[in-house]
């Protein structure tokens, strides 16, 4: 009769012991999930940046017989990163085709009538990057979605950055495109207007949260 309820007893102990553990297993497993679900934890270890429009510029430019250039006032730039790998951005700008400034009415006006912009019928301007090719030290070819006139093509745009590792610093480069692909086919009365189209872009940029991005070697 003693050994029985010692056996008892021992099993006892055991299934105790089995359940405790079951039980921390059980409530670490809970703790690294919500862990991991935290938002503060998912994006602690990428890069987040915003853009300082006040500080940066979009601009263009076409050869002509009379001066094309001008500047865009309303516009959207965000970068997102998905690791640290600087190729993981995803760089996305709005520009409102309506905000040109050329310094000349009659040529604003022309640039946002349907030969042109068409800023009534497609009032936005877009790109947004498909892939980064990291091409110097601190050159990137960034390639992506033009789209202007309703029309959206794949186009680059070379970017260089200022700094590494800083807290803030800007990225600046061009993009070039063909009008006439983009069915701006018409001309301006008396004014000889070339093809390529040359846009320059400087975005100031701030680091917010996050570790700075890693660059190739």
């Amino acid at each position: 009769m003693f050994t029985a309820n010692g056996k008892r007893s021992q099993r006892g102990n055991e299934r105790s012991r089995l359940s405790t553990r079951i039980g921390y297993v059980l409530a670490f497993t809970a703790c690294l999930m919500a862990i991991l679900a935290s938002p503060r934890a998912s994006y602690a270890q990428v890069p987040t940046y915003e853009f300082t429009p006040g500080e940066s510029s979009i601009k263009f430019g076409v050869d002509s017989s009379v001066s094309i250039k001008g500047i865009f006032e309303k516009w959207n730039a965000s970068i997102k990163f998905s690791s640290r790998d600087v190729r993981s951005a995803v760089l996305d700008v709005e520009i409102e085709a309506d905000s040109v400034k050329t310094g000349s009415q009659m040529k604003d006006n022309k640039l946002k009538g349907k030969d042109f912009f068409n800023a009534k019928e497609s009032p936005l301007i877009t790109f947004k990057s498909t892939k980064i090719i990291q091409a110097g030290p601190n050159t990137f070819d960034i390639e992506g979605n033009f789209t202007i006139r309703g029309v959206t093509k794949t186009e680059k745009l070379t970017l260089t950055s200022d700094s590494k590792g800083t807290p803030t610093g800007s990225l600046d480069g061009t993009m070039a495109f063909d009008r006439k692909d983009y069915g701006m086919t018409s001309g301006i009365p008396f004014i000889k207007i070339a093809n390529r189209v040359e846009v320059n872009v400087s975005l100031k940029w701030k680091r917010i949260s996050g570790p700075p991005p890693v660059f190739q070697q």
